[in-house]
């Protein structure tokens, strides 16, 4: 590690070499005009992450000289892309004489890679000199179909939603209902949900929906007991009863008493209704839809189920189990399973009993006539204590964490604590786990928003116990993680919208949008950063993204306006600048924006008369120009529809601001349900400027 305020010791010339074979950057450019050297120690110990011992000057030496001759000898890379219809370059590369013989998915065998249908089949290479290699073929459709039309929709945290049914949380009966209410009243073409990803328990839970347990399984604690069908059945009626007392009570002091939203007491007392369920005999056609179920998923629900039953003996940190459970193949593992076989069963049955409460939002949404329906949330990686990181470890660098470098807002770098896909893992499986994982996923999304998708290009590495800055950025096959995406999304009629916000690799956008993939584009970040940096003309943002005024990472819109967002910061210690200088820079942000609001006429009331004066018709104006750039979708975060002033997440802090635990709330910070909102004036006097039925109908702002 490099002392502070030391210059690290860049990586010399067969370092750099053997780096690069493996995808590992030894600079990065946190500016165009500026380049940053990786230190030597970090590269070192990256390549060390992926097997290569690159510890001595022999040591490099030798890895370098392997690594060459691999690549001189294999005749195709582990994983190969062909787009249909289009040509394939490692294909087209093979020496003279060649043949090919190919295993399709279906299990067809060929003899040619033309004509193949869409798929991750199995192909063998055989050079006339007798090489031979084996070899992943992806064929994708070239890209992704546009949105059905523009539309616009909801963005909410699922949590944050609490209806009069709700056990202390929003859940997905809440989600289900907010659908069918929202695409036949409102006119929404989808809603957007936070990460709903099975969580690593604990005392107390991390209550972050970015770091979860696993990715592939939802969380339990998101379902709605009362409309699981064994409910209706369970014998002990008596205790059913002080549950359902005890979650009113729960529900009535996050609504009337203001408290925060206590995951843990909401999973308590979920888990109690779940076990008295789990007691209910399933019937001949529910007991058939388990089985299969079961069959779908496999081996991974099966590690999934074992890690849970294991955690509840050993604790949620595996890295701590006793030493043959840290391994998911090893036959202490698999004896534990065997003797542990009905809690294993029992968390197999929560992750099929969410599944269909997932698949219910979604069939609420289509029918309700969303045209998207459920707009999903993956987060960009897992928690290293979680189920996902114990059974994929052959899959995860280990000593790793996911960050990003230091850079004009972040002067120190960022450390996620998220363990790393290892690229060269990857491609040798065909990119199984993330093709099971968006297929999973892909079950009960109408789209899929994918948080940090510039990931899937490349992603910033920190070596644990080192400073975000003794990182480097680590490559993955960007065609063949996009040919992934692109096939399964297809396969499942989905959208796929990437959170492409930040610092954002030349062409990764380009090339994003070549396939389909939709980017991001939050108002406030709209400036024209390569002329004179005032807010962008409406007519100058990009059509293929999803617009919004603000996300779940952000202050909400009337905090920004009225520059409580601001005072927040300061009163948590946040800022690093005199609270006075802060002030006036947010004040002339927010000042260029309403000058353009203005100045396009967009500034008026809910009767159409100019109004400048009410932070409620600024709302409205935001909206308004929305509305006028040609995003094919316009997001519309929920707790803007009440005016309320908090954030969800106040990136930077842990303790001191209750991030991930807030209700949605009125201007007063007064929680307000979900029945409550349906009836609220202020929110449908904004979905009618959404709607464009302010404006006479025209659909214009």
């Amino acid at each position: 590690m490099t002392a502070p305020g030391q210059q690290p010791e860049p990586p010399g010339e067969d370092l750099s070499r053997l780096a690069g074979l493996y995808g590992i950057a030894n600079a990065y450019s946190p500016s165009p005009d500026r380049t940053v050297a990786a230190s030597a120690g970090a590269v070192t110990r990256v390549l060390a992450a992926m097997g290569v011992d690159a510890g001595s000057p022999e040591g490099v030496r030798a890895a370098l000289d392997a690594r060459e001759r691999d690549l001189r000898e294999r005749l195709l890379p582990p994983t190969v892309v062909r787009w249909s219809g289009g040509p394939c370059a490692a294909l087209d590369a093979l020496p003279a004489g060649t043949r090919l013989r190919i295993v399709t998915e279906q299990g067809e065998t060929r003899a040619t890679a033309d004509q193949l249908p869409p798929g991750v089949h199995r192909l063998t290479a055989t050079a006339p000199d007798g090489r031979t290699t084996d070899a992943h073929l992806i064929v994708a459709p070239p890209r992704l179909p546009a949105p059905p039309g523009r539309s616009y929709g909801l963005l909410v945290q699922l949590y944050s939603l609490l209806s009069h049914r709700s056990w202390g949380m929003g859940d997905l009966g809440d989600l289900a209902e907010l659908t069918a209410w929202a695409g036949r009243a409102l006119g929404a073409g989808f809603v957007q949900v936070n990460p709903l990803h099975a969580a690593v328990p604990g005392a107390p839970t991390d209550p972050s929906p970015y770091r979860p347990s696993s990715r592939r399984f939802p969380d339990p604690v998101h379902l709605r007991i009362e409309d699981i069908p064994e409910y209706a059945h369970v014998g002990d009626r008596e205790r059913v009863r002080a549950l359902l007392e005890r979650s009113g009570r729960l529900r009535e002091s996050v609504l009337d008493k203001g408290a925060l939203i206590d995951r843990d007491a909401v999973w308590e007392l979920k888990r109690e209704a779940l076990e008295l369920v789990r007691e209910v005999p399933l019937g001949p056609g529910r007991r058939a839809a388990y089985v299969d179920y079961l069959a779908e998923q496999g081996q991974a629900l099966e590690d999934h189920a074992t890690w849970c039953a294991l955690a509840e003996l050993h604790g949620s940190d595996w890295r701590r189990w006793p030493a043959g459970l840290r391994d998911p193949r090893s036959p202490e593992t698999a004896r534990a399973r065997s003797e542990s076989m009905d809690r294993v069963d029992f968390h197999c049955r929560l992750a099929w009993l969410t599944e269909a409460q997932l698949t219910a939002a979604q069939r609420a949404a289509r029918e309700a006539g969303m045209p998207v329906g459920v707009i999903h949330d993956l987060a960009v990686g897992v928690h290293p204590d979680g189920a996902d990181a114990w059974a994929q470890q052959d899959h995860f660098a280990a000593g790793m964490s996911v960050g990003a470098p230091p850079d004009a807002f972040n002067a120190r770098g960022q450390d996620w604590g998220l363990p790393p896909w290892r690229p060269d893992r990857l491609a040798e499986s065909g990119y199984a786990p993330f093709r099971q994982l968006l297929r999973a996923l892909f079950r009960y999304a109408g789209a899929l928003r994918i948080d940090h998708v510039m990931g899937l290009f490349r992603l910033w590495w920190v070596p644990q116990g080192d400073l975000p800055t003794e990182g480097t950025y680590v490559h993955y096959d960007a065609e063949a993680m996009l040919a992934v995406l692109v096939l399964e999304a297809s396969r499942a009629g989905a959208l796929v919208i990437g959170e492409d916000l930040g610092t954002v690799e030349p062409g990764v956008r380009e090339t994003l949008r070549e396939r389909g993939v939709l980017g991001t584009s939050v108002l406030w970040f709209e400036r024209d950063w390569d002329g004179d940096g005032r807010p962008l003309p409406p007519d100058r943002w990009r059509a293929d993204c999803l617009a919004t005024a603000t996300t779940h990472d952000l202050p909400p819109t009337a905090a920004r306006l009225t520059g409580e967002h601001v005072e927040l910061r300061d009163s948590l210690g946040l800022l690093t600048r005199p609270l006075d200088e802060e002030r006036a820079e947010a004040s002339a942000d927010t000042g260029e924006w309403l000058e353009l609001l203005a100045r396009l006429g967009l500034l008026r009331g809910t009767s159409g008369a100019i109004d400048s004066s009410s932070e409620e018709a600024e709302i409205q104006a935001v909206h308004r120009f929305l509305l006028r750039t040609p995003a094919r979708l316009v997001g519309l975060w929920l707790p803007d529809t009440l005016g309320d002033r908090r954030p969800q997440n106040l990136p930077g802090t842990w303790d001191q601001y209750p991030n991930w635990r807030l209700p949605i709330a009125d201007t007063e910070g007064r929680p307000v349900t979900l029945e409550e909102l349906a009836g609220s004036a202020r929110l449908h006097a904004l979905v009618e400027v959404l709607r464009g039925r302010v404006d006479g109908g025209s659909g214009r702002g």
